[in-house]
């Protein structure tokens, strides 16, 4: 009767600290003194993270809160650009066109017998995904558009392929082993850009814009009187802007679990606890950037109590571990062990020994 007393005391308790955690994904500021563009820019990035990036309404309706001022034009951080890009980010080193690049309006680029071309982004294709876990490339024999094909790669593996060099390019070539079938790769050309490389697509184009009048508007603006919908400016033009600051950010050092944590409540605030889904969602946004095949969390092993807690103390309610992860450990005697993030495909958990050197995601404030 006692045991069973104290396995509902600890129950409740367990209960009683699962509270689902609220949280924003970036912090927005409101900086009120006037500077063209890229003084904006600077600025942001000496005091915050960088200009102020949009991922959806939400964030939109909270950049309008912030400014709280209808008479005003604001700069935010997306200017317009006509470069061809990775969709997984890498640089563009590498090029295998057809014929040479034409200048027509089709931005995503295909693969055919062994060379590119530009093609309609909307025209359904097989496609090729890269899964950074395995390091495979996996083709898909059923027809999607560019962007469908790029949010299934980046759901089910990592991402449309890269092809860095030559050596890859033939790799590809034979995987497709169709010399007349068009197959997506990841290349794509891109009118626009966020300041700090985010891929957003989201857009609030007021009616009529962007029109590049004059041929020299490359900046974006919010008209905080035209109920914050966005226009195209001149870069030199002077206006009040926004900051945003992110709440998390990767360390690209390779550390042990303990030096990570160390690291982070001297730099910043801590290694990240990974409470909700909410905060998943947020870590994902940032370990396409990591180095390592996977990346510290805050989550680790107190073997003596045979539980999983939180850096701070807290206990572990929600999960995404990786299926046929062994979390349980029955012999304390050995290494002790670590909660880490694979850095592609689903972001699922995994359990290391403390002293693997990986990169980790610190807390930019307390998102409790």
């Amino acid at each position: 009767m006692k045991k069973m007393a104290q396995t509902l005391y600890f129950s409740l308790l367990f209960i009683a600290l699962c509270s689902i955690s609220e949280c924003s994904q970036r912090h927005y500021h409101y900086i009120n003194m006037r500077m063209n563009w890229t003084e904006a820019q600077r600025y942001c990035r000496e005091n915050y993270t960088d200009l102020a990036t949009v991922n959806n309404i939400n964030d939109m309706n909270e950049l309008k809160n912030t400014v709280n001022n209808n008479q005003v034009h604001v700069w935010i951080g997306l200017k317009r650009t006509d470069e061809w890009k990775w969709s997984l980010g890498d640089p563009v080193k590498y090029l295998n066109w057809e014929t040479e690049r034409s200048t027509d309006t089709y931005i995503c680029a295909v693969m055919r017998n062994g060379t590119w071309r530009q093609q309609d982004c909307n025209v359904p294709s097989q496609f090729i995904c890269y899964n950074d876990s395995s390091k495979a490339y996996i083709i898909h024999t059923f027809n999607k558009t560019w962007r469908e094909a790029q949010s299934f790669c980046r759901q089910y593996h990592t991402d449309l392929i890269t092809v860095r060099n030559q050596t890859d390019n033939q790799l590809i070539h034979n995987i497709i082993n169709d010399p007349q079938t068009s197959v997506w790769i990841g290349l794509f050309r891109d009118s626009w850009e966020w300041s700090d490389n985010t891929d957003s697509a989201f857009r609030y184009w007021d009616s009529g814009q962007p029109d590049n009048s004059g041929g020299s508007e490359d900046c974006t603006e919010v008209r905080m009187n035209y109920q914050g919908q966005w226009n195209d400016g001149r870069c030199s033009e002077s206006n009040t802007f926004v900051c945003h600051e992110d709440e998390l950010i990767l360390i690209q050092k390779n550390l042990s679990w303990t030096e990570a944590v160390r690291y982070c409540r001297e730099n910043h605030v801590d290694l990240v606890s990974v409470d909700s889904q909410e905060i998943q969602l947020m870590v994902t946004e940032v370990l396409h950037q990591a180095s390592t095949a996977e990346v510290w969390m805050g989550l680790h092993y107190y073997c003596l109590m045979n539980l999983w807690i939180w850096v701070r103390g807290e206990v572990v309610c929600y999960q995404n571990w990786a299926p046929g992860v062994q979390i349980q450990l029955k012999d304390c005697s050995g290494e002790h062990r670590a909660g880490a993030l694979q850095s592609g495909g689903d972001h699922l958990w995994i359990s290391l020994p403390r002293s693997y050197k990986l990169n980790f995601i610190c807390t930019r404030r307390d998102l409790t």
